[in-house]
């Protein structure tokens, strides 16, 4: 998958291009370095922009009924197909297989972060191999013999890092980094961002991280310590970025702890999600937890919560800017709206933080 060209794509969404089923659609079509998106396919939304759907910004990203069409009234041939959306469990479901196959018979490469892999269908195997075309599964677990533990190599970065976790699953945690990743380079902050999930990965131009879920439990603190120090050493950042991945207290999928004790992040840009009043599960109802636990949980781990950025989610634009004001008057915190606003406030929050950590970086020395 590695190229020095980004490789000409398609994104497979079938009936499901919406916020909720296509996460990583809605990621790729907002950025990539790695693919140049030419087309969404969804057969209920076919004629639209897919910029116009993500944000409502025009994109001259267009959405097709299926890979034929898009061959048929694309003037330059895609040569990657896609899975954009991440249906309950990770699993290929009848509808998207059918979208998949159509898509090898078409003569693309397909691109799959599913937990369930495209390699293990006999069916889908045999027809890429037919049709001479690839089956890439990321989230597919690299041989143990290639993974790390951790080292301590983390004691010498220099680069400070920050972590934008989450007070829950699905709250734009990804978004959120990468939109701080452009706005820091463009501000002149010169930084890197560690991804640790299939959409980071997609949308990233650079191998610096790994895919958090599908890395055994023993080596995710030596694979992400791994990922800051090649960075480090091979980019001498101002700054490096984490992408977080489900939350401190969520319990289908409890994370936190590795980015501040084995990654030794001591800032934190928390995104939280007020709107939700239970935590993101499938058939079960658990409330959101107070989020002043969670500010003093990232106290107590030796690390500092720079700023709470808030996702809108079930809530409209008056209801959002009320609760940004008391959240920031509660908490005494800088609270940001990224979605709404942009992050070029939270910039100078980070500058702040660099300042002060090379301050204590001088009187360490």
């Amino acid at each position: 998958m590695k190229s020095t060209e980004k490789q000409k794509a398609l994104i497979l969404a079938p009936r499901t291009f919406n916020f909720e089923q296509a996460k990583t659609a809605f990621g790729l079509i907002r950025g990539t370095d790695r693919f140049e998106i030419v087309g969404v396919i969804d057969p209920e939304k076919s004629g639209q922009d897919a910029g116009v759907i993500v944000d409502g910004n025009l994109r001259g990203i267009p959405v097709f009924a299926s890979s034929k069409h898009a061959f048929e009234e694309l003037s330059t041939s895609p040569e990657v197909a896609i899975v954009g959306i991440t249906p309950s469990g990770g699993l290929l479901i009848p509808e998207l297989l059918n979208f998949i196959e159509e898509a090898i018979e078409a003569g693309l490469d397909i691109v799959n972060g599913l937990h369930e892999f495209l390699e293990e269908s006999p069916n889908l195997v045999e027809a890429a191999r037919r049709r001479g075309v690839k089956l890439h599964d990321i989230r597919k677990p690299r041989s143990k013999m290639d993974l790390h533990f951790w080292s301590g190599e983390i004691t010498r970065v220099r680069a400070p890092r920050i972590v934008v976790m989450g007070t829950d699953c699905a709250v734009g945690k990804r978004t959120t980094t990468r939109w701080l990743w452009e706005a820091c380079n463009q501000a002149g902050i010169k930084t890197e961002m560690i991804f640790t999930g299939q959409t980071g990965w997609m949308q990233s131009g650079h191998e610096y991280g790994f895919l958090f879920d599908s890395t055994p439990n023993d080596f995710v603190s030596g694979e992400l310590e791994d990922a800051i120090v090649r960075c480090d050493r091979e980019c001498s950042p101002d700054l490096i970025l984490l992408e977080g991945q489900s939350s401190l207290r969520n319990p289908s999928g409890p994370c936190g702890s590795e980015f501040l004790c084995s990654a030794m992040a001591k800032g934190v840009i928390l995104q939280h999600v007020p709107g939700r009043k239970t935590l993101h599960f499938n058939n079960v109802s658990l409330p959101m937890p107070d989020i002043q636990d969670d500010l003093e949980l990232i106290r107590i781990y030796g690390a500092r919560t720079l700023a709470l950025t808030l996702s809108s989610e079930g809530l409209d634009l008056a209801e959002l800017e009320d609760i940004r004001i008391d959240h920031q008057q509660r908490l005494g915190l800088p609270v940001f709206l990224p979605k709404e606003n942009g992050v070029e406030g939270l910039v100078t929050v980070i500058k702040d933080f660099l300042l002060k950590e090379k301050n204590v970086e001088g009187l360490r020395d």
